[in-house]
Parts: C-alpha cells; structure tokens; sequence
C-alpha cells in the first residue's frame, strides 16, 4: 500500500507545477541502487538523495502522458517527501540548476502546504 504523504506530496507537486494529466512512478531504493542509477545514467559516481527521469516531453504524445520515474533513497534524504516534491516538480520541467531559485522556492511552499 502505498504511504498516503508520498501520494499528497506528488499531487500537490503536480497542482502546484499546473499538470493534470498523465502518469509517474515513485520508486524509494537503496543507496547502493541510487549510486549506481546516478553512474549509470548521469556519470556522476555516488549515492544521492533523489532522482528524476522524465519519459515525455512537453510536446503532444499519442495516448496518456508519461511524466516519467522519482527515485527516492530514504538513507540519503534529510526528508523523503520533500525529496518526492524535488523529484516530481523535476518530471514537471523545472531546474533548480538554471532557474534562479523559482524550483526550490515552489518546494517550500508546497512542503510547508503539506
């Protein structure tokens, strides 16, 4: 069953970023599984807290929109729904990297909304 704050977390994530369709998978693994996911697919050789891999892009697809996959380590994350906030509003398009703090602003407000 899954736990009822993850589910919350993802859909006001979801509210929040203005998507109403579509699907994502939430996956919480261990620190040597998100290590290797980490390696594998960004190159970057250590264990980290959350990861994002979106499916669909923001254009038209055929059928239900796929959003893509949130991994969460709970061994790495001061907090794993926080880290599912991150990883869905990831899936949703933003960058914390690049967007001059719009992403994490949003992550407080909808953690704090929780």
């Amino acid at each position: 069953m899954a736990d009822p704050r993850v589910e919350a977390a993802a859909r006001s994530a979801l509210a929040a970023a203005g998507v109403h369709d579509g699907h994502l998978a939430i996956e919480f693994v261990t620190e040597g599984e998100i290590r290797r996911l980490n390696r594998e697919r960004r190159g970057r050789d250590l264990p980290t807290d959350v990861l994002s891999f979106p499916v669909d892009g923001a254009g038209p697809v055929a059928g239900p929109r796929e959003l893509g996959d949130v991994v969460v380590c709970p061994a790495r994350a001061a907090d794993a729904v926080e880290a599912v906030v991150h990883g869905v509003l990831h899936l949703c398009g933003y960058d914390h990297e690049a967007d001059g703090g719009e992403m994490l602003e949003l992550q407080g407000r909808i953690v704090d909304s929780l």
